[in-house]
């Protein structure tokens, strides 16, 4: 038996909507048949492209084979034929899209942050969960291999008791003037909800719960380092969003045993690392590091001794002391993350990542503020709908 989910894609003449949620996920899902559930039944796709520009909705549409587009977002939402609301726009017209679907019985899957606020937030899942429907919030980088592999370390107890987990993200984005800048500019304008605290600390926020547990304070940094960019018309702007945020979190594990761990995010530091991002996590019985591909070891067994010497050479090659982990099957974080949703729907159960947890990510990312602006550590309380 086949069935079909009509899905409402809202934003996808964005990069990300475009290129991860549309042509890396909906598309191949479509093209090898659906996903199939527990009892064989298969769920296909059918997605109806939704904005603002319709000359570039067609476009896009003829060039993959989708059958209907539309510019009438509010029609879509009221729409019985349509099963699921999609949305990856700026975060600033998130919540007004996402409450609408909601009220009209949609269910839902979005981008972070969810909203501009956490009061906003919490009122969108708040709604979800009165409304019965299926929502879901997208946590792409728990299904990438790299931390698909760190999360069954932490399962196998490979660690030991697990102390610390440090991480650096980041790229150099070009200020736009010698060379085009890589990223658009309202990314770093504040009053367009710009600024790295508020697009990576959610990220932070379900990558440290998905692999280590739940966050009980925060203390961050926040900079401007480059204050004036280029922007796409060529034109100088002052850039009033922040473009980099340091912070420091007290998490406790499920077992109540503490870990304390740094993130650095950057859009102006130069890569020397093996990706654009890298976690380690250091334990009593081993340690281990992971990117979003690729993930390597070293057991306590294999631990060299270092012996602090500035005035010899270091006889240790550290990085050929490292173990690979076997490599997963190596598919798109955001397609097997859809598929997983599309199953929750097609089975009317809870998607493990819903808009709760989009809250919280929205609320690590205000405390990271509130935090940098006041100079003191915060504490993460719950939240309760």
């Amino acid at each position: 038996m086949t069935r079909t989910l009509r899905i409402a894609m809202n934003g996808i003449t964005g990069r990300m909507g475009y290129r991860q949620h549309l042509v890396r996920s909906i598309l191949p899902i479509r093209e090898q048949g659906g996903v199939t559930l527990a009892d064989g039944t298969l769920v296909q796709v059918e997605p109806v492209l939704v904005g603002r520009n319709e000359t570039r909705l067609r476009q896009i549409a003829a060039e993959h084979d989708i059958e209907h587009i539309s510019t009438d977002t509010a029609g879509c939402m009221t729409a019985d034929d349509i099963d699921i609301y999609f949305d990856a726009q700026t975060t600033s017209r998130r919540f007004s899209a996402l409450s609408a679907a909601i009220a009209a019985g949609k269910h839902i899957y979005t981008e972070k942050p969810t909203a501009e606020t956490l009061s906003q937030a919490i009122e969108l899942a708040r709604l979800a969960k009165q409304a019965g429907i299926v929502d879901g919030v997208v946590h792409d980088k728990l299904y990438l291999p790299g931390l698909v592999k760190l999360r069954r370390l932490v399962d196998d107890g490979f660690f030991g008791r697990i102390l610390t987990m440090r991480g650096e993200f980041g790229y150099w984005v070009w200020e736009g003037t010698d060379v085009p800048a890589q990223r658009p500019s309202w990314n770093y304008r504040a009053e367009d909800g710009g600024g790295i605290t508020t697009d990576m600390f959610p990220h932070w926020n379900y990558v440290i719960e998905g692999l280590l547990g739940t966050i009980r304070t925060v203390y961050a940094q926040t900079e401007t380092h480059i204050d004036e960019r280029v922007d796409e018309q060529g034109l100088t702007y002052k850039a009033t969003a922040d473009d980099a945020a340091y912070g420091i979190f007290e998490v406790t594990t499920p077992g109540g045993e503490p870990v304390v761990v740094q993130l650095n995010s950057s859009w102006d530091v130069r890569v020397h690392r093996g990706e654009l991002v890298e976690f380690q996590i250091d334990g009593t019985q081993g340690s281990a590091v992971a990117g979003l591909r690729r993930c390597v070891t070293q057991a306590r067994a294999n631990t060299p001794t270092p012996t602090w010497n500035p005035d010899l050479p270091d006889p240790n090659d550290y990085r050929s002391q490292w173990t690979d982990v076997t490599d997963t099957d190596l598919q798109n974080g955001f397609k097997l993350q859809w598929e997983e949703y599309l199953r929750d729907v097609a089975e009317g159960r809870t998607h493990r990542y819903d808009l709760l947890s989009g809250a919280r990510g929205v609320q690590l990312a205000e405390l990271g503020m509130r935090s940098s602006a006041e100079g003191r550590r915060l504490d993460v309380p719950d939240i309760a709908l």
